[in-house]
């Protein structure tokens, strides 16, 4: 029995039809402006059939996510899927609707509770879930809550903090590299963007946030909301720091978050993250299975489409469990016998039925990535190896390679060789050698950009080929702008003042600050809230006490002057008291991120 799955079984794309209600007659969302923030007709492609230019299992995949339109899921259940990376669902109660994950961006929500409302009335919205702490799951919050709306927002414990750090301490650096991983900004076609697997990509619009107003804090919580009981299960540590599953009793449905998708889903993403726990992950999913699946006749989550039957999703979240858990066990068996992860990488295989199941394949995580992520989780990025404890760095290194193969025009004459040998993962590592040793090298870009198309091409995975494609097209000089940003006002002035201040630390150029010793107490009076903050060895500290000596400067302010303090220097309407002096120097020795940094060139 071949241990893939069967091209001939079409259960997924008769899930994903299944109720179908309508969708949009536009082909584009755009935002206030006219700018097209989601572009439905831009997938219209997939119709057709696949060409030599995708692996057709992702090819496959980005059909089944490409599908949009409002479907219902259950009675008193509803979902708008394709109208961003993730789906909405719109659980109705006594009076009006309960919206769970509200999508990336405010023109996207805008336009699926308006689908919503086409086909179902125009309810009010009575209450909002957050599943967990990523951006597409609350960013287009204020697209379906009017302003000054009383409602409940639900989301788990940690949910806030998790949610504005990862969008704020490390967002310049992910929203670069989120260019490469989901694509948005290749063009689209059998030889450019198809889809990133979890959906098509991410919408560019504007990301808001309302914070919680009833955070779910134990396992069993029970809560009523506009009349729908919910049962919730907390999942901390899995697909996000913070993250919930929930069962609607009445209904016999039970949402999996992003716990359980149709797809082997990431351990660390390419974008860059923390790296999640798969044995925990596991472990969250069998909890599930014993808590909810008997009493579940449908599953349905924040990405793809539903499950049907008890014993269908039974046997849904068993898999997945096994997934998880099987990547997890065998990469720590085999690193215990002296193996990398990138070793073990190239080993692993699952087992038959994991490989048979569509909903297992890499699409948006992968097992080789994945393994490796489980390696570092445990053992770091050292592999034990003391010639990997101090290598030179890559652009040193790569010169010191090409000088040692016998020059650039050698190393090209080698990874045309590898290229004709079908071996492109070794011409990739040629190239980018002689990239590295000599950039303005136009015959050593475009080679390496025809492997990287080449690449890209075979992936099933979507998010490698996005990968591939946008460092072909960088290398060919098409490097777009960076306009994502997740850091919005939501989101930042959701920040606390400690993690105001933790965004100015990890700016500090540490070298220059080295001899400067400063202090600033800050008298926050509307959260009342006073903080010292010290700069001294490159390192600005906060503490709440201090030993009863004067700082160099007090300032008297609100929080929201804080934030614009912080944005753009402005002291104006600000109490101060000493050395104004002492801000303007530590204004002076903060950096600002690259928002364009060089990936694929030194």
């Amino acid at each position: 029995m071949d241990a893939m799955p069967s091209m001939k079984d079409r259960t997924d794309f008769e899930n994903a039809e299944k109720g179908f209600v309508g969708t949009t007659s536009d082909k584009t969302i755009k935002d206030a402006g006219g700018r097209v923030v989601w572009d439905f007709g831009s997938y219209d492609f997939l119709d057709g059939a696949c060409p030599e230019t995708v692996n057709p299992s992702l090819w496959r995949q980005s059909q089944l996510t490409a599908k949009h339109g409002l479907f219902q899921v259950a009675h008193g259940i509803y979902q708008v899927r394709g109208f961003d990376l993730s789906n909405v669902t719109f659980i109705e109660g006594e009076r009006g609707v309960v919206v769970v994950d509200p999508l990336l961006s405010v023109e996207c929500a805008q336009a699926a509770i308006a689908l919503y409302r086409e086909h179902r009335g125009d309810r009010p919205v009575t209450g909002v879930i957050y599943t967990h702490s990523h951006a597409d799951h609350f960013g287009g919050v204020r697209g379906v809550v009017p302003e000054g709306a009383d409602i409940p927002i639900i989301a788990p414990a940690g949910f806030l903090e998790h949610a504005v750090s990862e969008n704020v301490y490390a967002g310049t650096a992910m929203n670069r590299r989120a260019i490469y991983m989901y694509g948005a900004e290749l063009s689209r076609g059998g030889d450019g963007q198809v889809g990133a697997g979890l959906g098509q990509t991410t919408s560019t619009g504007m990301i808001s946030l309302i914070e919680p107003t009833l955070l779910i804090t134990e396992t069993g919580q029970d809560e009523t909301v506009d009349g729908v009981r919910i049962v919730f299960q907390l999942t901390p540590g899995t697909e996000a720091p913070a993250e919930m599953n929930f069962l609607l009793p009445e209904h016999r449905a039970l949402c999996m978050a992003e716990n359980a998708t149709h797809t082997l889903h990431n351990v660390l993403t390419l974008r860059g993250a923390l790296v999640r726990d798969p044995r925990v992950w596991a472990r969250y999913l069998t909890e599930a299975i014993e808590m909810f699946a008997a009493d579940s006749d449908v599953l349905f989550a924040s990405h793809h489409w539903p499950t049907w039957g008890t014993q269908e999703l039974t046997e849904f979240l068993s898999l997945q469990r096994d997934l998880y858990g099987y990547l997890h066990d065998q990469t720590l068996r085999l690193l215990n016998q002296g193996y990398t992860g990138v070793e073990i990488a190239e080993m692993m295989e699952l087992p038959p039925a994991l490989a048979r199941a569509w909903h297992a394949c890499g699409y948006y995580g992968s097992v080789s990535h994945n393994v490796k992520a489980i390696y570092q989780r445990y053992m770091g990025w050292f592999d034990g190896n003391p010639a990997h404890l101090w290598e030179l760095p890559p652009e040193e290194s790569a010169r010191r390679h090409v000088r040692a193969m016998g020059g650039v025009k050698a190393v090209l004459d080698q990874a045309e060789e590898a290229v004709e040998a079908g071996d492109l993962r070794w011409a990739a590592q040629l190239l980018n050698y002689a990239v590295f040793a000599e950039p303005s090298g136009t015959a050593a870009r475009e080679m390496l950009a025809t492997v990287y198309d080449r690449l890209g091409h075979g992936c099933e995975n979507g998010t490698w080929r996005n990968f591939y494609l946008q460092g072909a097209a960088e290398l060919r000089g098409h490097k777009p702008p960076n306009t994502l940003d997740t850091s919005s006002p939501d989101v930042v002035g959701a920040l606390s003042v400690e993690q105001v201040f933790d965004s100015v630390a990890i700016r500090v150029n540490g070298p220059r600050a080295w001899d400067t010793r400063l202090s600033i107490d800050w008298n926050l009076t509307d959260v009342k809230q006073e903080i010292r903050t010290s700069l001294a060895n490159g390192v600005l500290t906060q503490t709440k006490a201090h030993d009863g000596t004067a700082a160099d400067l007090m300032v008297t302010l609100t929080k929201p002057q804080l934030l614009g303090l912080v944005a753009n220097g402005d002291l104006a309407g600000l109490q101060t008291s000493g050395d104004t002096g002492a801000l303007t120097t530590l204004k002076g020795l903060l950096d600002e991120g690259d928002r364009d940094f060089d990936i694929v060139t030194p």
